[in-house]
């Protein structure tokens, strides 16, 4: 292939609202977006999707929850694990049923994707990224004393487990992933932001419980197989300035000072939209002369051709 994307899906974009959670309802989100992305692949460009995965693990973990006095709980690599393999599947299905339609002969292909993390990364001594279901405060100490987790009260809706979130270091099937992409398979890939696993001191890979952040993974997997567009979609089609006030104003494109000038003047919100520039900047630092993109899931070709959006160049 020459030219490749890699669209980044938060996993909260399949789940509608509380009352389209079902696995027929992400489907039907995900038939929704195949026309989107084969859209691309229309174009010409070679493909690369990663997915979020934050409700289907809460999923995950709240049935494991109920079940706890029958089977033993799911650790959370497995969790994400176990959400790539579903995720992947509605996505390859979708998508080949999209391109027949559309007479395009393209393999698809989800792969089980493993990320490293530092041992030693601060977070596993600050686990504070809540996961799973909202409990009230004597169940949730119940469970944190049957199985050793920590847990916090979580914005006023109830007690939730928490877990690290450490810093994605090297993506272990990167090369399958690229290899795939050059040759014009559309991968599914870097679900969840990957397995998180760590290298012991003799070298084996042991998965540990933790969650990595998509976009930061996604950087690094659009970096690493030479992506020449990353588009991370979310809830706005553009980044805005002022934010939800009065003054608010679209912006079409961004360099990468403009960007970090804006993130230190608090323009962009810390748990929203600015993980989502940084990591942007983060990977047209690392591919000099491609571009970082953030839109709507509807509105991915249009980004990508350089019609919505916000673009993001050095």
């Amino acid at each position: 292939m020459g030219r490749i994307a890699l669209v980044a899906l938060g996993g909260n974009v399949l789940v509608r609202d509380r009352d389209h959670q079902s696995i027929p309802d992400q489907y039907a989100i995900v038939q929704q977006l195949a026309p989107h992305l084969a859209g691309l692949v229309a174009d010409g460009w070679g493909l690369v999707v990663t997915h979020g995965n934050g409700p289907q693990a809460g999923f995950i973990l709240r049935r494991s929850e109920l079940a706890a006095h029958e089977v033993a709980p799911v650790p959370l690599d497995y969790v994400v694990g176990d959400t790539q393999g579903a995720m992947g599947y509605m996505f390859v299905q979708a998508l080949d049923n999209e391109l027949r339609r559309r007479g395009l002969s393209r393999p698809v292909a989800a792969v089980v994707t493993r990320t490293v993390v530092g041992a030693d990364d601060p977070a596993f001594a600050h686990p504070d990224k809540p996961v799973g279901t909202f409990m009230d405060e004597a169940t949730a100490r119940r469970l944190a004393g049957e199985h050793g987790w920590s847990i916090t009260e979580d914005a006023g809706r109830g007690w939730r487990r928490t877990v690290p979130s450490p810093v994605p270091v090297e993506i272990l099937e990167l090369d399958t992933i690229r290899i795939l992409a050059e040759q014009g398979t559309i991968v599914v890939a870097g679900g969840g932001g990957g397995i998180p696993v760590v290298r012991t001191a003799s070298g084996d890979l042991v998965g540990v419980e933790a969650v990595v952040d998509k976009d930061r993974s996604s950087t690094l997997i659009a970096a690493g197989v030479g992506a020449d567009v990353l588009v991370l979609a979310t809830g706005v089609d553009r980044v805005a300035l002022d934010f939800g006030s009065p003054q608010q104003r679209w912006l079409d494109r961004l360099t990468v000072d403009e960007a970090l000038g804006l993130a230190r003047e608090g323009q962009f919100g810390e748990g929203s939209m600015r993980p989502k520039v940084e990591a942007l900047v983060d990977f047209v630092r690392r591919r000099p002369g491609a571009t970082g993109v953030i839109t709507t899931p509807e509105r991915i070709a249009e980004a990508v051709a350089g019609r919505a959006g916000t673009r993001l160049t050095a």
